[in-house]
């Protein structure tokens, strides 16, 4: 197991320039507001930048379609890294994540841009609740099929990718108490949950240096010490 910045410290790093695609999910809208928060220079890419009104201290908004190429180069360009946090609406079949993913790697590849940071589910290979993700995986499983996709298309590239795969998602507060394992399907005990804000900023952090390049990192809230 490995502690991705254990007590996630708010010691300042070096500025990078940094791409979120999907940047108006709540997720999304965490990642931004982190990077900011750290004094990262953040490109919002989104095809509806009315609804970043309430994030400040961006350094760009970029209006687009994820799936569009063209749209796509202009987001990535000139960054230093890309955090993406793309999912579909709805149980039914869908290309989106996958879409997204394709022209997002044909973008950095052209641009130069190598670090790429992608959220995926932990439920395409894991077991753990058993009942609960299996029951979600069955729900799901026409979107997770296009997630398992987004998943083969990344590890296919050459880029410095991380794929992070959290467990269900809730809107608690960042604890900075984050538990990371790679190397497994599964997490071998619970907490099977993470708040969106200790998400976002492990995205962050992975986005800010080169941890974890080439691997698929499981994440989940990490139980109090005494």
């Amino acid at each position: 197991m490995s502690l991705l910045n254990a007590e996630q410290s708010d010691q300042p790093k070096s500025s990078r320039n940094i791409a979120v695609i999907g940047s108006t999910g709540r997720t999304g809208r965490l990642v931004l507001n982190e990077g900011v928060r750290r004094g990262h220079l953040m490109t919002a890419f989104t095809r509806r930048p009315d609804t970043l009104a309430g994030v400040n201290g961006l350094k760009s908004v970029v209006r687009g379609d994820g799936r569009n190429l063209e749209d796509m180069r202009r987001a990535v360009r000139g960054q230093d890294a890309v955090i993406s946090i793309v999912v579909s609406k709805g149980r039914g079949p869908t290309t989106v994540m996958s879409d997204v993913t394709r022209a997002e790697l044909d973008a950095m590849r052209e641009a130069g841009v190598r670090r790429l940071v992608s959220v995926s589910v932990s439920a395409i290979e894991g077991q753990r609740p058993w009942i609960v993700i299996n029951l979600v995986r069955w729900i799901l499983r026409k979107p997770y099929a296009d997630f398992a996709r987004m998943e083969r298309l990344i590890t296919s590239s050459p880029l410095d990718w991380t794929i992070v795969r959290p467990p269900y998602l809730s809107n608690g507060p960042k604890t900075g108490r984050v538990r990371t394992q790679t190397g497994r399907k599964d997490l071998p005990h619970g907490p099977y949950h993470i708040s969106r804000a200790d998400l976002a900023a492990t995205l962050v952090d992975l986005a800010e240096d080169s941890q974890h390049v080439g691997e698929v990192l499981l994440v989940s809230e990490r139980r109090k010490t005494a």
